[in-house]
């Protein structure tokens, strides 16, 4: 993390607020754990359930030990060894027999992270669990539904929940559009210059900027270019404001120079290009004569009824999940 990136007390309070409000059958015992220690989640439910593990991609992880829960407490380390390997993992409970998709509850989005220090071990260094959300960002367009990259961008993901839970986007706008490139939100000063007061670390991955895919807006770098990327101080200089691609072609130039950190899973057609084809009032800044107004951003807790990850794992497996070995 950039010596920017500054997370405040009563955030912490609010995020353990509401993890605990949003978990009603998968309950960690903590949102952070060691390694070493065993990684414990209470399933809070009366009949029995399976606990089924995917990647981000939605491939199933099968399980070395019996995966039937009834309101009890499970290891998750020894049910899924695969959780002491660095990687993105999704933790669902499925009632027994039932198909994957009528899981019940908030799934869980558990990160192992490696060290990355050089000459660190390279055994997993720690363990965050926290709800699967997803936003919908509220205009006065129409809403706009976001699921994140919990895999790619982690820490960009969590700072825009967080700015969009303590109410930081409400009111905002979309100060500027780009037709046929991008329209950008999240600035308190409406001109392009503001944020959130810290700025975060870029999180460039393979990503790709296509169409409906967020990403951070950051101040651009001089010397960059084709083939060369931006300096430090200029690739961590994003804070909250991000804007949404239009077009596959023209912002592919983007990728790897930028953070994408979610996609457009509802109201691409219906709101995003009816921003898009709003009237600027100055095209050289992009700024439109009449803004669309950034109502809220509403940040809710997935369920069997509304997922829309599932759109987003493609691998997401359609039968009931595998109950393990030792319970067959």
């Amino acid at each position: 993390m950039g010596p920017g990136y500054r997370w405040g007390m009563h955030a912490a309070i609010d995020t353990a607020l509401q993890v605990a409000i949003t978990f009603s059958v998968l309950l960690p015992g903590k949102m952070w754990y060691a390694p070493t220690e065993p990684l414990d989640v209470r399933v809070a439910h009366p009949a029995p359930l399976v606990l089924m593990l995917t990647d981000f991609d939605g491939k199933t992880v099968d399980p070395a030990a019996a995966a039937t829960v009834r309101d009890g407490v499970a290891d998750l380390r020894r049910i899924f060894p695969a959780l002491n390997q660095p990687g993105t993992y999704v933790l669902w409970a499925v009632p027994a027999g039932r198909a994957a998709k009528e899981f019940v509850g908030t799934p869980l989005v558990i990160g192992v992270r490696a060290d990355r220090r050089p000459r660190a071990p390279e055994a997993a260094m720690v363990v965050r669990v926290e709800p699967l959300r997803y936003a919908v960002i509220e205009t006065s367009a129409g809403p706009i539904t976001v699921a994140m990259f919990y895999d790619s961008a982690p820490h960009t993901a969590d700072n825009f929940l967080r700015l969009a839970a303590e109410g930081f986007y409400d009111g905002l706008t979309f100060h500027r559009v780009i037709e046929g490139f991008v329209i950008q939100g999240g600035d308190p000063r409406g001109d392009g210059t503001g944020g959130p007061g810290y700025t975060i670390p870029a999180e460039f991955s393979d990503r790709k900027h296509e169409a409906g895919v967020l990403s951070m807006a950051r101040v651009g770098d001089p010397q960059e270019g084709p083939g060369v990327p931006p300096r430090p101080e200029f690739a961590n200089s994003a804070g909250s404001q991000f804007f949404i691609c239009l077009d596959d072609q023209r912002t592919r130039a983007l990728d790897r120079s930028y953070t994408a950190f979610g996609k457009v899973v509802a109201g691409f057609d219906e709101t995003v290009r009816k921003i898009a084809a709003g009237e600027i009032a100055d095209r050289e800044t992009g700024r439109p004569k009449e803004p669309v107004r950034i109502t809220r951003v509403a940040v809710h807790a997935v369920s069997a009824e509304r997922n829309p990850y599932l759109g987003l794992m493609a691998a997401f497996p359609k039968e009931p999940p595998a109950t393990g070995p030792a319970a067959q």
